[in-house]
């Protein structure tokens, strides 16, 4: 399969105009039309879900608050239990819209099942590189590189806060090779500034379970851990509602968002955020890429790779508290990354021979 490194700001490109194919797709608008199918979580999940959910609102010229093409142009189907994959992979393949679209690597089996019954469907997939069928797109993030600054942001936060010997945590959620690469980057990042930095993992193995990740981060955060990074999907927000009271009650702990800006889910006073920063991991850039892709003809069963130089991924810098000073700190080492002179490992048995990351920790390259 043919693999695409996207050197371009794909936020930024220009759709042209083409007619969609599948069933529904003859309507009178012009453009595809697109279902997409999400896990327990659904697109309110405010981190993963939610940028690929913005991604279709924004192709389409609607906003979260405006969606007049919903139930038109593009739906969205949610799937409370895995067992719910295949079946409603079919109905939705059955309605035949120009475009299917599943978020995350969970779906890859039921995905790769459901598109040999539908060979005309096109299905695009995020997070996965091996589901190699002619009519599925699919789309990787080089989430080590982002998750390598948002950790050396945590790191140089907690430098400038003079705080001695500072612990540092990660949540997961299912335990793979694309969480594997969030956990490396965070670690490696930290550990650029703060060499001996003690690190604490856990995986929830569920993205839709925030009240875990919330007694995770409370245990951890009163044994003296300074900022939690969550890779967890909807389960992540505990982290985040914890770090809200804690900051609340004048206690100097961060959390750390994922996939979308998760700023305003952090605040806790007026013009407060517990949320430090987060790991932007642009999964709208991704399905804008696949309905152009299929509006202007063009759409092929190949890797879209979106990394740092891409901006696919990067890191927010809402947060004033974070600092100016460390924000320009931060860019310079994105840009070292973006030229290959800092090399960020995106497995665990990589990271690990080469001595950037702790043994024993929970995670799992695959």
């Amino acid at each position: 399969m043919k693999r695409i490194c996207a050197v371009v700001l794909i936020l930024g490109m220009v759709f042209s105009v083409f007619a969609g194919g599948g069933k529904d797709a003859a309507n009178t608008d012009g453009r595809p039309t697109i279902r997409l199918i999400t896990d327990a979580t659904g697109v309110d999940d405010k981190s993963f879900n939610a940028a690929a959910w913005r991604g279709i609102l924004s192709y389409y010229g609607d906003t979260w608050d405006k969606q007049t093409q919903r139930g038109k142009l593009y739906n969205v189907m949610t799937c409370q239990t895995q067992d719910r994959y295949v079946p409603v992979l079919r109905q939705a393949s059955d309605e035949g819209p120009s475009l299917i679209c599943v978020t995350g690597f969970t779906f890859a089996d039921a995905l790769t099942e459901v598109a040999d019954m539908y060979p005309n469907q096109k299905y695009m997939i995020v997070d996965v590189d091996w589901v190699t069928k002619p009519n599925v797109m699919q789309f990787t993030f080089s989430e080590h590189e982002g998750s390598y600054l948002v950790g050396v942001a945590a790191a140089l936060r907690a430098v400038a806060d003079g705080i001695k010997n500072p612990k540092f945590g990660f949540i997961g959620g299912i335990p793979g090779e694309t969480i594997t690469k969030f956990e490396m980057g965070y670690i490696q990042g930290i550990r650029s500034v703060i060499p001996n930095a003690e690190i604490v993992d856990y995986y929830a193995n569920d993205w839709g379970k925030p009240e875990l990740a919330k007694v995770q981060a409370k245990n951890w955060y009163d044994s003296g851990v300074y900022a939690i990074y969550s890779a967890a999907g909807g389960t992540g927000n505990g982290t985040i509602a914890q770090a809200k009271e804690y900051r609340n009650m004048g206690r100097n702990v961060w959390a750390i968002g994922v996939d979308s800006d998760q700023y305003e889910e952090g605040i806790y006073t007026a013009g407060k955020s517990a949320v430090l920063t987060s790991m932007l991991k642009r999964v709208e850039a991704a399905t804008m890429y696949a309905l152009n892709a299929v509006q202007d003809k063009t759409f092929a069963p190949v890797v879209i790779d979106l990394n740092l130089a891409s901006d696919g991924v990067g890191f927010s810098e809402k947060n004033a508290e974070l600092g100016a000073d460390i924000i320009v700190k931060v860019n310079a080492v994105k840009r070292d990354i973006v030229s290959k002179k800092i090399h960020v490992y995106a497995t665990y048995k990589d990271a690990l021979a080469a001595g950037a990351v702790p043994a024993g920790l929970g995670a799992k390259d695959n």
